[in-house]
């Protein structure tokens, strides 16, 4: 089992939803829309490595662990300083609705 702390929530990352917003000639964009700002831990994990199409694509994954929420979900993101970690899964790692664990990758 993990321990968990609230004293370990040591940076402020806004918590982002993607919405798709349609244009006049019928195309669309991402636009990610702030929900809440909270208090997160950010741990690297590494990178990942994966073949798509006969290339090798890396990403940095990250585990995020924050206050249990209700509205955090798959597809959403934390925006850090800057930076944007999107939530791949999301997990209560005791089951006792305290903590969430987030395993995001940051956008490149």
């Amino acid at each position: 089992m993990t321990f968990l702390d609230a004293g370990m929530l040591d940076r402020r990352a806004a918590l982002e939803v993607n919405e798709t917003v349609r244009d006049a000639l019928g195309g669309a964009r991402d636009d990610w829309r702030e929900v809440a700002e909270i208090s997160v831990r950010l741990e690297p994990l590494g990178p990942a490595v994966a073949e798509r199409f006969d290339q090798r694509i890396g990403t940095l994954t990250h585990r995020v662990i924050l206050r249990h929420r209700e509205d955090v979900a798959r597809g959403m993101a934390f925006r850090l300083r800057g930076r944007r970690m999107l939530i791949r899964s999301v997990h209560d790692p005791d089951e006792t609705r305290r903590f969430l664990v987030c395993r995001c990758e940051e956008e490149a």
